[in-house]
C-alpha cells in the first residue's frame, strides 16, 4: 500500500480494513487498475476512472456508521436500493451513486456487481 493511501487514511485508520478490502476486490476482478490517491478520494481508474473511495458525508452523521467508507461509481441508469445513499444525474445519461460502506463484509457481490457494471460503463465511453 503507497504512502499517499496511508496519508489519506490518516484520521480515519478504522476504515482502513475497508479499503483494502474494496482495493483487494477489485485489483483481483480488473489487474490493471491504476489507483490514485489524491486529498479527498481515491480513485480507481482503467481507461477512465470507474469507482472512487472517499469520506464523503453523503448521509447525516446520525445515520453514518463508525468507521465508514463512500464508495462512488458512475452508471448510465439510476440504480434504486437501500443500499445508496445519494444517486444524481451529474450529466445527461451519467448516473453518480455514493454507498456508505460500513464493514469489510459490505463489499459484497451486490456491491461488486454495481462496480462491475460501472467499469463496462466506463470502457465504453468515447
Amino acid at each position: 500500500m503507497s504512502d499517499d493511501i496511508l496519508m489519506f487514511f490518516d484520521g480515519h485508520l478504522s476504515a482502513l480494513p475497508i479499503y483494502k478490502k474494496l482495493e483487494s476486490e477489485l485489483l483481483m476482478r480488473f489487474p490493471g487498475t491504476v489507483i490514485e490517491a489524491r486529498k479527498t478520494q481515491i480513485s480507481f481508474k482503467s481507461r477512465r476512472l470507474f469507482a472512487c473511495a472517499s469520506f464523503l458525508p453523503a448521509l447525516p452523521r446520525s445515520r453514518r456508521p463508525d468507521p465508514y467508507l463512500t464508495v462512488t461509481f458512475g452508471l448510465d441508469h439510476p440504480v434504486y436500493s437501500e443500499r445508496i445513499a445519494v444517486t444524481v444525474e451529474a450529466q445527461p445519461n451519467r448516473w453518480t451513486h455514493h454507498v456508505i460502506v460500513g464493514s469489510p463484509e459490505e463489499i459484497d457481490s451486490e456491491l461488486l456487481g454495481l462496480i462491475c457494471e460501472a467499469y463496462t460503463f466506463s470502457e465504453g465511453k468515447r
